[in-house]
């Protein structure tokens, strides 16, 4: 009996030191928000409060682990709110996530988790900043996102302005709004009334706490120059490899190893040049794949060349070059940076995507100070005539309130700027 015993042992002895893997961050693998009536995945949502959405994302891994989410409610500078979690949440978090399916017919074998809000557990009572933390069976903290829950109870009305800065009149792009209460009254507002401006769901780059220069009985303008205005950038580079097998949109060509390689045309330096117009979804990426049905569990990975030609005067500067779009929160970091190339003279990096539409820039970092942000323009330069989107938050805390709550919304598009 004893040897029956330790023979079964012997057979199932590396398949338990298999499932007690732990999760490396690499193995973790396009996360995306999705809205129900959304095809565009994002980095970022931004919903009212009983608005149906989904998170979604990948472990590289044939298991299929245990895995967690917990929910917090943060303030307007993203500290945790001091409100009870009873009192943000109807139902509960620290639930196991019960939504997830192996990949099928793929070369990178992954598991893909995907979590529907409000569920049976979870529901959200108050507006706000929020965020999702995805923990493993230990506790340990894989990975988190933020999201953003609004009450609509005032409008933002938005419009996009060239800078009145002659010397930035052809680069900058100004953002000019105005809030107007509808179903609440601003008290002390100069105080009790924040704002957040960002482009392009970029968060992290964002204008925050603008005081309103005039009041016209309750409405709030907001018409600043230096003070809302942003760097116009320029429109997104893009491919598509939904057809892993063949030269696409921006794909010169493939190859088969242990997964997929795509290999992109060479992308040049656009700082230099002028100003051309190309249709872009503003940093976003679909997931898309031909022919499968479900491109969620269907959908191949790929490692994707990216290579910048002309670079003799971005390199030996003390900073990096980096690719960023939503794919990877804009965050920069060694699996997004470029690495230079002696032989032929280019910055190059392979990077593993899953499959789909892709839009993607340049940026540069410099990494002797890790809070400069990233110099603007100088890889792909600034023009006003860049189509930019550009969200507008408004957040109020009255008197006695212990949370700040965000009572506005509003997006405008620089297609339409006006001088």
């Amino acid at each position: 009996m004893n040897k029956i015993f330790g023979l079964i042992s012997i057979l199932f002895l590396p398949h338990l030191n298999t499932m007690s893997q732990d999760i490396s961050p690499e193995m973790i693998q396009s996360i995306l928000f999705k809205k129900n009536n959304e095809n565009k995945a994002s980095s970022l949502m931004i919903g009212s409060v009983n608005e149906q959405f989904h998170i979604s994302f990948d472990v590289l891994s044939g298991i299929e682990y245990d895995l967690y989410y917990i929910i917090e409610h943060c303030d307007f500078n993203w500290e945790k709110s001091n409100i009870l979690k009873s009192e943000y949440i109807s139902g509960f978090d620290d639930v196991k996530i019960e939504d997830y399916s192996s990949s099928f017919n793929t070369y990178q074998i992954y598991t893909n988790y995907n979590i529907s809000f409000p569920n049976s557990n979870t529901s959200f009572k108050k507006s706000g900043n929020y965020i999702i933390k995805i923990l493993d069976e230990f506790g340990v903290e894989l990975f988190r996102r933020k999201f953003i829950l609004y009450e609509s109870l005032s409008l933002v009305k938005t419009e996009i302005k060239r800078s009145r800065e002659l010397e930035y009149i052809n680069e900058k792009q100004v953002v000019n709004f105005e809030i107007a209460p509808v179903n609440i009254r601003f008290n002390n507002p100069d105080k009790n009334v924040k704002t957040v401006i960002f482009k392009n769901n970029d968060i992290e780059k964002s204008i925050k706490d603008l005081k309103p220069q005039y009041k016209i009985g309750q409405r709030l303008i907001y018409k600043y120059d230096k003070e809302s205005s942003f760097w116009g950038g320029n429109e997104y580079l893009y491919f598509d490899n939904k057809n892993i097998r063949n030269t696409n949109v921006n794909i010169r060509g493939y190859n088969l190893k242990d997964i997929y390689e795509n290999y992109l045309f060479s992308d040049y330096p656009r700082y230099n040049r002028k100003y051309t117009y190309n249709p872009d979804i503003n940093g976003g990426f679909l997931i898309n794949a031909s022919n499968v049905e479900d491109p969620n569990t269907e959908a191949d990975y790929a490692n994707i060349y990216f290579s910048l030609e002309n670079v003799n005067n971005i390199i030996g500067g003390d900073y990096n070059v980096y690719v960023v779009g939503e794919f990877n929160n804009f965050i920069t970091s060694e699996a997004n940076k470029l690495e230079y190339n002696n032989r032929n003279n280019k910055l190059e990096a392979f990077i593993k995507l899953k499959q789909g539409f892709y839009n993607y820039k340049y940026v540069i970092k410099h990494d002797l100070d890790i809070k400069t942000k990233f110099n603007n323009g100088e890889v792909g330069g600034n023009f006003d005539e860049t189509e930019n989107s550009y969200s507008i938050l408004v957040y109020y805390r009255d008197f006695g309130e212990r949370y700040d709550r965000v009572v506005g919304f509003g997006k405008a598009s620089s297609e339409n700027i006006t001088n």
